[in-house]
């Protein structure tokens, strides 16, 4: 079972638009193998575009982030939420038909309550200037952990029914 086979690709764009709309995060949703099933892109600050744009920000910061939390989601069965490593937060919602994990949710970009992006890292990790880092950051929108665990709830609740509808 593909993701694909439960809804095409528009609808998969559709609800990750709807997940942004209602949190304020980009979201995407991947496969079993971390890929990104739908081409939408909607940039929730100006630190993350500048951190894929590298290929060591995208393979050690996001996709690392994505698959550990994925792996986690799958093996709790529960949505994960949680920090990057750039310190930003990430929301990751499993999906399963029929008992079997056939990709995930993932939704971030916002900065942690409290939270500090970690300057020192994505420099290393990106060889992005520290003081461009931290202009990058300035703008950064904030959400409260109650506020993250809203929004799991209603991504969880969007793949049940997507699910249940199948």
């Amino acid at each position: 079972m593909e993701l694909t086979d439960l809804l095409p690709l528009e609808k998969w764009t559709q609800i990750e638009n709807e997940i942004h709309k209602q949190s304020g995060l980009e979201s995407n949703v991947f496969n079993t193998d971390g890929i990104r099933i739908t081409d939408n892109k909607v940039w929730v600050n100006r630190l993350c575009p500048a951190i894929k744009a590298t290929d060591k920000g995208q393979s050690f910061i996001c996709a690392v982030a994505h698959m550990n939390l994925a792996n986690q989601a799958k093996d709790e069965k529960r949505p994960v939420i949680e920090e990057c490593d750039a310190g930003l937060m990430k929301i990751v919602v499993p999906i399963f038909f029929d008992g079997n994990y056939i990709g995930a949710v993932g939704a971030c970009g916002l900065l942690p309550a409290g939270g500090e992006v970690d300057s020192f890292l994505v420099n290393k990790m990106t060889d992005l200037d520290e003081a461009n880092i931290e202009a990058l950051c300035e703008d950064l929108a904030v959400i409260e952990k109650n506020s993250a665990e809203e929004v799991a709830q209603f991504i969880w609740e969007k793949i049940e029914a997507v699910v249940s509808e199948a």
